[in-house]
């Protein structure tokens, strides 16, 4: 959880460079990428140990236990009879929102998105205002380890979905432990169906269980039927505080009952589990600058009411990146050019689009590609990335400030990276006629430096249009 947390939190790139691979164990990340290794190391690990990815590598599921702890009531749980026709109706709806190919729903009922939600919009203003204050010290100091960043609201809508999601699943969490894992979380349902065929489970001796309810009392899950000496695999999480509630020795973890006296040996059981998540891990293994005089307000940039949404370079297109987007945030929080935020459309709700009021594409940075987990943005090289379309370039007449306020800029051709905008004459055959910029279509890859850098306010003169399919 804490690597993860570190991603989502991280705006240098740096620990992205150590452990973006973290992110990439997580079930439905690897599920949307089609990443078979992981998928069948989860499954494995699942067959063999239980529900250990609930417990150890889902981060939604240990922040429940941090929240669980904060309550400090001992022996509060209870058993409580399986929701089954809920667990299957959710599983249902995952489904078919998945062939739908409805991301916003996929997105909602993943628990590593939804955890990004919650890191990236809850927890990561913080975290750059803590920053901010750092910088500020050491600019006093004249030492610059540390650099200012903007903290801003990316999209009202997301930060209201993961404010929601935060207080359900805390909730929860606080009342009765894992209910949302147990419950709502399909990802938790479907892995639970394998862990009833688990190698190793907590099972019960019942010539030495009395029936005192000690066990039942600690399951978070709520799993445990003392009096019928019965354990719901389904839902059992494997944390284990069963087996040191038990007084009697009646709880074992391994492949049998067979009577022993030999002390459960926590430790051992913690580390063969972490040895064999650590074992599957071995496989995988600046900020924009605001434009401001210092005199005079400069108003701020709107946001163009673009036909085709822009997605990022590396995507392919709105559709794949809709299809395939658990919306966790990942690339959002990772972008330096303050170029991607959370769509507030309905089919793509929190899933990643791109504008350019804060700063542009640039054609040097990849980091989206890099770190995201699903396959929604596949990497993609700096080569590759200069000459892939993902938008292009429309000049709107009105808003020019050449002919709203009779000056000469320039400004979007100059600073076009790709060469695709000359300033010609409006009227060809009138000399005298101002400059205005063309755009050849058949340059513009649609990185937004034209939009970004004109000075029209509030909406820029130039913006790009993007493009349904992305091509080369």
């Amino acid at each position: 959880m804490t690597a993860i947390t570190l991603l989502l939190l991280d705006f240098t790139g740096v620990v992205h460079h150590y452990l973006g691979w973290v992110a990439r164990l997580q079930f439905m990340p690897a599920l949307l990428s089609l990443n078979v290794l992981v998928l069948l190391t989860l499954v494995l690990l699942t067959l063999v140990f239980g529900r250990v990815y609930c417990s150890v590598i889902c981060p939604l599921g240990i922040m429940q236990d941090m929240v669980s702890s904060l309550r400090r009531k001992k022996h509060r749980f209870r058993y409580n009879k399986a929701v089954t026709w809920l667990r299957r109706f959710m599983v249902a709806v995952m489904v078919v929102a998945f062939v739908a190919g409805i991301g916003s729903l996929v997105a909602l009922l993943d628990p590593y998105g939804n955890y990004g939600r919650i890191a990236t919009n809850l927890l990561q203003p913080l975290w750059l205002a803590g920053n901010n204050v750092l910088a500020s010290i050491a600019a006093h100091y004249e030492s610059y380890s540390f650099y200012s960043v903007d903290v801003w609201v990316k999209s009202v809508p997301t930060l209201i979905v993961a404010m929601v999601v935060f207080v359900l699943v805390a909730t929860l969490a606080w009342r009765s432990g894992r209910t949302y894992c147990n419950t709502i979380c399909p990802v938790g349902t479907v892995l639970g169906q394998l862990a009833r065929l688990s190698w190793l489970k907590i099972r019960i001796d019942t010539d030495k269980c009395i029936s005192c309810g000690l066990c039942a009392r600690d399951c978070k899950a709520s799993c445990i039927d003392s009096k019928n000496h019965a354990i719901d695999y389904s839902r059992c999480v494997t944390c284990g505080n069963c087996l040191s509630s038990c007084n009697h020795g009646a709880l074992r973890y391994g492949t049998s009952v067979a009577a022993t006296d030999k002390p459960v040996n926590e430790a051992r059981r913690a580390a063969l589990v972490g040895a064999a998540i650590v074992a599957a891990d071995v496989a995988f293994a600046q900020t924009g600058k605001k434009l401001d005089g210092g005199l005079a307000v400069i108003e701020n940039k709107k946001q163009p009411k673009r036909r085709v949404p822009l997605t990022p370079p590396g995507s392919l297109g709105a559709s794949n990146m809709a299809s395939h987007c658990t919306a966790c945030q990942l690339c959002v929080a990772a972008c330096p050019n303050g170029v991607l935020r959370p769509s507030d459309g309905l089919l793509t709700l929190m899933q990643p689009t791109m504008s350019y009021e804060r700063g542009y594409c640039r054609p040097e940075c990849n980091r989206c590609s890099q770190v995201c987990p699903n396959g929604a943005i596949k990497p993609i090289s700096h080569a590759d990335k200069s000459v892939t379309h993902i938008g292009q370039a429309v000049w709107i007449k009105q808003n020019c400030v050449v002919l709203a306020d009779g000056v000469s800029c320039g400004n979007c051709a100059r600073h076009c990276p790709a060469e695709a905008i000359m300033m010609l004459p409006l009227d060809p055959n009138d000399n005298l006629s101002p400059m205005v910029p063309h755009v050849d279509v058949s340059r513009c890859i649609g990185c937004g430096a034209c939009e970004y850098v004109c000075p029209a306010r509030p909406f820029s003169a130039i913006y790009v249009e993007g493009l349904e399919v992305h091509h080369v």
